[in-house]
C-alpha cells in the first residue's frame, strides 16, 4: 500500500507503529516528512471543502423534501370553497393591514408583489367589490422610477393607473444606507367597513378557537 502523501495518523492506522519510531526512520532514510506544514494546510483546506460540501448537499436535500411537501398539501386544499379562502384573507389582513380603528375600510400595505396580488386575489374571490371603488398610493424612494412603478402595481393589480393617488416620495438621503425594496411600498384601499370588521373578527375568533385547543 502507497503510503506517499499520508500523515503519521493516518501511517499509524495502517501500521501500529510508535510515532517516534517512524520519525526516526524517515530521518534515518533522509527522506521528507510524510507531510510538511505547507501540504498540511492544503489537505486540511480540502477537508473543509468536502465537509462544507456535504452540509450544502445535506442541507438542499431537505429544503427541496420540505418543499414537496409543501407542494403536495397546498394541493390538497379546496380552493373552490369560500369559507377556506375567506379564512385565509382573514389571517392575511389580520398579520398585514391596518387594523387601528380610526382605520376607514380595508387598507392593505406591503412591499412584496406576491403577497400584495394574493390579497387582491382573495378578496375579489370572497366579496362583492366595486372595482372603481379602489384606491392605491405609492411610497417610493428617491431611485424609483415613478412611472415604471405605476405600471408595475397597475398590471399586477389589475387597477387602472387612474385610481393611483399621488406619489409619496420618502425622505432618505442618498448617502444612507438601507435595503432596497422592489417596486417601493403599496398602499391598497377599499371602502368596506362591514367587510373590514368581518374578516378581523374571523381571524380572532379562529385565533381563539385554536388557542383553546392547543
Amino acid at each position: 500500500m502507497g503510503l506517499a502523501g499520508k500523515t503519521y495518523t493516518q501511517i499509524r492506522a495502517i501500521y501500529p507503529i510508535p510515532k517516534s519510531t517512524l520519525s526516526f526512520w524517515f530521518k534515518r532514510a533522509n527522506l521528507p516528512r510524510a507531510l510538511d506544514r505547507a501540504r498540511q494546510l492544503v489537505h486540511l483546506e480540502d477537508i473543509r471543502k468536502k465537509a462544507r460540501k456535504t452540509i450544502m448537499d445535506r442541507r438542499q436535500a431537505w429544503i427541496a423534501e420540505a418543499r414537496e411537501v409543501g407542494m403536495k398539501e397546498a394541493g390538497r386544499i379546496p380552493l373552490s370553497n369560500t369559507l377556506i379562502l375567506k379564512s385565509l384573507l382573514a389571517m392575511l389582513y389580520w398579520a398585514e393591514g391596518a387594523k387601528h380603528e380610526k382605520v376607514h375600510g380595508l387598507v392593505f400595505v406591503n412591499t412584496d408583489p406576491k403577497l400584495m396580488s394574493l390579497y387582491i386575489s382573495l378578496l375579489r374571490k370572497t366579496y362583492p367589490l366595486d372595482e372603481s371603488r379602489f384606491r392605491v398610493r405609492l411610497h417610493l424612494h428617491y431611485y424609483h422610477r415613478h412611472r415604471e412603478a405605476i405600471t408595475f402595481w397597475s398590471s399586477l393589480l389589475q387597477i387602472p393607473a387612474s385610481q393611483f393617488g399621488k406619489i409619496y416620495v420618502k425622505k432618505r438621503s442618498k448617502s444612507k444606507r438601507f435595503r432596497k425594496n422592489f417596486e417601493g411600498i403599496c398602499f391598497v384601499k377599499y371602502p368596506a367597513n362591514p367587510a373590514r370588521e368581518e374578516l378581523l373578527a374571523l381571524g380572532r375568533t379562529l385565533s381563539e378557537r385554536m388557542g383553546m385547543r392547543m
